[in-house]
């Protein structure tokens, strides 16, 4: 059960489709969150609410009960169009998917890395879909990723039919930046997030505390030089909490999270909260080594350079001809009741 099934998942990793066909069930993560601690983070009022459903944080400015501090979390609601997102979709659903694990697909474009070996190479990165340009270009209208550089851009796609789900994790820190930035499509989802307090070698964690922070966590400012090196440190939580928060991830929202929850918080997507066909792109920074004056500085700038190329994706591809699978999907975009089947 190491070995990748024919469903892309692999050891403890699983889908609906390994689990009812291949026996995986029993290897299957088991998470049994505690509901009563949870907490739902509020976009209008930067607090996050006892409560578990996602449809909570609806419920502003008239909101019931205890209510947290939870710094490193920006959500900017509607930040596509409806029909930017019809558009957006359908040529994402032009260009092939890869089978991923825990159901899921993914297209992915950025440089190839070997988070083990903590190696870094172009390989065939050549820049990203032109139909995506727009996305990228809208960051610079928002004040914490005015110097944001994307050098790595993947589409994720969550279906409810194979049990799509993804593990509490924290994005690797010896490659990616401090700002970890989503835009959520055709459905609304779920971010759940846990402390962690595990061992530093884990995710590459420790290689945060030979970097500064970009953003100062309290305030949202931009940060040139920070007094601490560490960007583990300058946001490490200033008291426990026992607690599970919920970050709701709206149907063409824009979530960026970084300091505490980048750091010292895992995250996931539980099968419970897919419950339509949802499409995520993540964007993903470099880390200050592969920054100016960086030590790694020269193969950070050819691969940025190269994040700078937008290409057609139907002569990439070759598409001419191309008729895709997913028309009827596209057509109902804007029907979220549908399920893509």
């Amino acid at each position: 059960m190491t070995k990748p099934r024919p469903c892309g998942c692999k050891g403890c990793r699983t889908c609906l489709i390994c689990e009812t066909q291949y026996g995986a069930d029993k290897h299957k993560l088991q998470l049994d969150f505690d509901k009563s601690k949870g907490y739902v983070y509020c976009p209008y009022c930067d607090k996050a609410w006892k409560g578990w459903t996602m449809d909570s944080y609806k419920e502003h400015p008239n909101h019931q009960g205890e209510a947290i501090d939870y710094p490193g979390v920006y959500i900017e609601l509607d930040f596509i169009t409806e029909e930017e997102e019809l558009s957006f979709l359908k040529q994402i659903d032009e260009i092939p998917w890869d089978i991923s694990q825990s159901g899921r697909r993914k297209q992915n474009f950025g440089p190839k890395t070997n988070f083990k070996k903590k190696k870094v190479v172009t390989g065939k990165f050549d820049g990203f879909p032109a139909f995506s340009k727009f996305i990228q270009d809208r960051f610079q209208n928002v004040d914490i990723l005015k110097s944001y550089e994307t050098i790595e851009q993947c589409s994720l796609e969550y279906d409810p039919s194979k049990g799509a789900s993804i593990d509490p994790h924290i994005d690797d820190c010896w490659i990616w930046g401090e700002r970890i930035v989503t835009v959520n499509c055709l459905s609304d989802s779920v971010l759940t997030m846990t402390p962690y307090e595990g061992d530093t070698k884990k995710y590459n964690l420790d290689c945060a505390d030979y970097y500064s922070s970009v953003l100062n966590t309290y305030n949202n400012i931009i940060v040139d030089n920070i007094e601490t090196n560490s960007a583990l440190e300058a946001c490490r939580p200033k008291q426990k909490i026992d607690a599970i928060l919920r970050i709701p991830m709206p149907r063409r929202s824009l979530l960026v999270i970084y300091g505490e929850p980048r750091y010292h918080w895992e995250h996931c997507v539980l099968r419970e909260d897919i419950i339509s066909r949802r499409v995520c792109i993540a964007y993903r920074e470099f880390t200050p080594p592969y920054l100016k004056n960086g030590v790694h500085e020269g193969i950070g700038d050819e691969i940025r350079e190269r994040g700078k190329q937008f290409w057609d994706h139907i002569s990439k591809y070759d598409l001419k001809t191309h008729v895709s699978d997913s028309s009827h999907m596209v057509s109902q975009i804007l029907d979220l009741p549908h399920h893509f089947v």
